[in-house]
């Protein structure tokens, strides 16, 4: 039987068990201090330097932001000199990956998260996938090189606007799928046992309960793609994207460039007017991104308010 005398023995041997527990509590606590204050600054110095480059960018080049330089074609004389093929072609490319990436990579997706999920072939897939979004953009131009300019070449015209196209589609491809992947993955269980319940088949469960609130992070993930693609340039130099243009493209068959290509160009030259052409440049195509960019994220929220 428990005495009185007990209780004070044991709550001196309490208050010593807590007294042993503090000094690790204290330690954590200060780990965590540190944790915060080192990804604080690292995310301060992310900012500092995007800030720093901004403003150098847009110190040399807003002089240059006038209708001659979006209007013109590239020239050998900096004073005129414009972009407007360049950043015609860019918008062609934009509008063939989309194409090209957002069905394809949503479908694959889709089969992949919904239809043969946690199976061998399913296993080895998504194993590739992960891989092939680690692969650097270079590879993927010698494949387009390759495959869509001399394989394909009574298809694309070789040397083309589509054939550029469906190479960075392929680049971004995977990001769009593994995006896809991980929106239905964040679907509960509950809305696909509900449609089983009731007499749905599969297809039907997965477009009609799983993809609409799905669709938002789906759509994010492709808005990331784009924004990859379209600032690109080795894979387009690999499949022969031209440097210099006095025309518009007319068609997808036609040869092209694109605004990173001409950027590089104007940088590659000694002179400091092609420099601050190429800082006018840059200020388009962050434009371009933004817009585009806006233009996505209004659907993804139109989309998320109408669930």
């Amino acid at each position: 039987m428990t005495t009185q005398q007990d209780f004070p023995s044991q709550e001196k041997g309490s208050s010593s068990i807590s007294s042993s527990y503090q000094p690790n509590l204290s330690g954590r606590y200060k780990l965590d201090k540190i944790f915060a204050a080192i990804a604080l600054i690292c995310a301060w110095a992310g900012l500092v330097v995007l800030a720093w480059l901004l403003v150098d960018v847009f110190t040399d080049g807003v002089s240059r932001l006038t209708w001659t330089f979006i209007s013109e074609f590239p020239s050998r004389k900096p004073d005129e000199a414009g972009l407007l093929s360049a950043l015609v072609g860019s918008i062609w490319l934009i509008g063939i990956v989309a194409l090209v990436a957002f069905p394809v990579g949503v479908g694959a997706g889709i089969f992949l998260e919904e239809f043969i999920k946690n199976s061998v072939i399913g296993n080895i897939i998504e194993v590739n996938i992960s891989n092939l979004a680690g692969v650097p953009s270079i590879i993927y131009g010698l494949l387009g090189l390759a495959a869509f300019v001399r394989w394909m070449e009574p298809l694309t015209g070789g040397r083309s606007i589509i054939a550029g196209g469906l190479t960075l589609g392929l680049l971004v491809l995977p990001i769009v799928i593994v995006a896809t992947r991980e929106s239905l993955r964040a679907v509960p269980d509950s809305t696909r046992l509900a449609g089983f319940a009731v007499g749905a088949t599969r297809w039907q469960v997965v477009r009609d309960t799983v993809l609409p609130p799905a669709f938002p992070g789906i759509l994010t993930g492709t808005i990331l793609a784009l924004s990859r693609a379209i600032g690109e340039t080795a894979p387009l130099i690999t499949i022969g994207a031209l440097t210099f243009i006095a025309f518009l493209p007319r068609g997808p068959r036609d040869s092209f460039t694109a605004l990173p290509i001409q950027i590089y160009n104007w940088v590659s030259r000694p002179q400091q007017e092609f420099h601050s052409l190429a800082a006018g440049g840059i200020i388009v195509l962050l434009v371009v991104l933004l817009t585009m960019n806006s233009i996505a994220v209004i659907l993804r929220n139109k989309l998320q308010k109408s669930r």
